[in-house]
């Protein structure tokens, strides 16, 4: 099977098909999916869905873009809402200087505020950086001297810098369908080098849908194209990338059962 390790399945695109969204990941063999909060304010709406299907998890954050706009986030709130077995993850968050919706600072509050919540909870920090690198990198080595933390770079678009940066702190790297764009060759020649036990694949949907459905709306069940493409990159059949993404998910989000465990 494969594993969505970042979606938004609480977005209006699919409140109309949900269902029909899901029952085709499940067509597709996408044994788990993630789906990602990006207001605290809509959290139990994130929640709510997971609670309805069995293979779904969430988690709990402000999206950079929201730092401004959304309650001025603390550890303690995020810690509490982490307590539900459902939630798995914390974020998203991190620093996006590509649109700066939000002030610079309110970001890195709340990115610290998060990176504290992984720490005290243990459950994966889900960071999304654009135009930001060295302040992430900053940001990330400085609270992970401070206490280890798990996590990985969400929707990997950057340099390779980044990559090696963020590997030497333990952190995961997930690959979006971005990977198959036609103009992501120098992405595509990083993800060549990235470790195999570091990769995780996702769709980020209802955005970014990999060819052939470039220009779509995405959803869970086209993950399937992204891994393909990430096994030729890395020389390694459909079957070994399935394994290892799934393997490598299970491990960093370990508070998601297998899918063995969950029977009966």
């Amino acid at each position: 099977m494969l594993v969505d390790s970042h979606c938004h399945l609480d977005f209006p695109d699919f409140a109309e098909e949900l269902d029909a969204v899901v029952d085709r990941a499940r067509a597709a063999r996408i044994g788990r999916m993630v789906t990602i909060c990006t207001k605290i304010t809509e959290f139990e709406r994130v929640r709510a869905i997971a609670e309805r299907y069995d293979d779904i998890y969430c988690t709990v954050g402000i999206h950079p873009h929201e730092a401004d706009s959304q309650p001025e986030i603390d550890t303690a709130r995020l810690v509490e809402a982490a307590r539900h077995p459902k939630v798995v993850g914390i974020g998203e968050t991190g620093l996006d200087y590509f649109y700066e919706h939000s002030a610079r600072e309110a970001q890195q509050r709340s990115f610290r505020a998060h990176i504290q919540a992984s720490r005290e909870t243990g459950l994966p920090l889900v960071v999304h950086t654009r135009d930001a690198d060295e302040d992430t990198v900053a940001i990330l080595k400085d609270e992970m001297g401070q206490g280890d933390y798990p996590g990985l770079i969400h929707c990997f678009s950057s340099s390779a810098w980044l990559a090696e940066e963020c590997l030497k702190l333990g952190l995961y790297i997930s690959l979006s369908g971005i990977v198959t764009f036609k103009k992501a060759e120098e992405l595509r020649e990083t993800v060549k080098a990235l470790p195999l036990h570091r990769i995780l694949v996702e769709t980020d949907s209802p955005y970014l849908a990999p060819v052939p459905h470039r220009g779509k709306r995405n959803e869970p069940a086209f993950v399937a194209h992204t891994a393909k493409v990430v096994a030729e990159l890395k020389g390694v059949g459909m079957a070994e990338i399935e394994a290892r993404t799934t393997e490598n998910f299970l491990h960093l989000f370990n508070k998601v059962p297998a899918p063995a465990q969950i029977s009966g």
